[in-house]
């Protein structure tokens, strides 16, 4: 199976070999994206793009902060507003961000580009700089090179890719890498990864975890300003 071909709509309903535990739904916000905001990165209004289940829209909004969180899975956006009815949510299509223009302050992407194909990713971009206004800040959480094999990424993200298709319009201020929290432990990820590519994921026992025994793996942070 390969992951690139899996329907986001299937997996929010449970419908794929992986079941209904995904590797992002920690239940709770991301700790990365904690980390952003105690640093005060958010400002004004914010868009989560590729909100999933809403955990990072409600810590947001819980900050105060206008939120909105946009993914293009109907079934995932049912689900955030059953867990934050406070927190407005709707369904788009991240390419094209159609009645958005204008908008946004701050950006979070917590690993939607890793998702999209070359030409997706292009015109994603070009859809964030239409929703937002200049001087808006993006901040972006992406698989990085550095993912060993067997790992089911859609695709792996290299800094050359993100420095020119982000540094197209917007002005990149940090990219660096760092760790991204799971929601699986080392033997849940392993399972996963059988039933999802049926072999045997042996170099993944080199990532590591969290204190409560969450697989860590390799991403990009990046944060620029819109020009």
């Amino acid at each position: 199976m390969d992951v690139r071909d899996v329907d986001f709509e299937d997996l929010y309903q449970g419908a794929t070999p992986m079941g209904r535990k995904m590797p992002w739904d920690l239940g709770a916000p991301q700790p990365a994206v904690v980390a952003l905001a105690d640093a005060g990165a958010f400002t004004g209004e914010v868009l989560d793009i590729g909100c999933g289940l809403g955990d990072n829209s409600a810590f947001l909004a819980s900050r105060g902060l206008r939120v909105t969180g946009l993914d293009g899975a109907p079934s995932a956006i049912e689900q955030a507003r059953e867990r934050a009815p406070g927190v407005t949510f709707a369904v788009a299509d991240a390419t094209k961000l159609e009645g958005y223009e204008g908008r946004f302050d701050t950006v979070l992407d917590s690993a939607l580009y890793h998702c999209l194909s070359e030409d997706q990713r292009r015109q994603y971009l070009d859809a964030l700089t239409r929703a937002t206004r200049p001087g808006a800040r993006l901040h972006l959480f992406a698989f990085s090179t550095d993912m060993p094999a067997g790992f089911p990424a859609p695709y792996l993200i290299s800094e050359a890719d993100l420095r020119e298709t982000v540094g197209k319009d917007w002005t990149i201020e940090t990219l660096e890498p760092t760790l991204y929290t799971t929601s699986m432990t080392a033997e849940e990820l392993r399972q996963s990864v059988r039933a999802i590519l049926d072999q045997d994921p042996a170099e993944l026992d080199r990532l590591g975890t969290d204190a409560d025994g969450r697989v860590l793996v390799p991403v990009w942070r990046l944060s620029a300003v819109r020009r």
